[in-house]
């Protein structure tokens, strides 16, 4: 089993700046890819980025440019610094893991608004 738990969200104004951070712990060497997901009401759960070890991130073209994943395989933990926030990010993230079995955290909510 592996747990995740997530920080960091919520609420900022246009434009500004928010870094989420997702902490795993457990049967960590069964994870190969971590990231992060968002579900906004009434939409379905879509991938915002992600990062396989080794790999190379991979963006929802909605954030490319603007958000950056980053995976610190020493303290298990994955990282999202979101930049230039629009309302339409507005949503809970969730953190996700997988490898032997896919793992999501409890999520957290950001809120973009003025």
């Amino acid at each position: 089993q592996v747990q995740l738990v997530e920080s960091g969200g919520g609420l900022v104004q246009p434009g500004g700046s928010l870094r989420l951070s997702c902490a795993a712990s457990g049967s960590i060497f069964t994870i190969n890819t971590m990231g992060w997901y968002r579900q906004a009401p009434g939409k379905e759960r879509e991938l915002v980025a992600t990062l396989t070890n080794p790999g190379t991130p991979e963006y929802a073209d909605s954030v490319k440019g603007r958000f950056t994943i980053s995976r610190d395989n020493t303290k298990n933990t994955v990282s999202l610094q979101m930049n230039s926030l629009k309302p339409e990010d507005t949503a809970v993230y969730y953190c996700h893991a997988d490898g032997w079995h896919a793992y999501w955290g409890q999520g957290t909510q950001v809120t973009v608004s003025s």
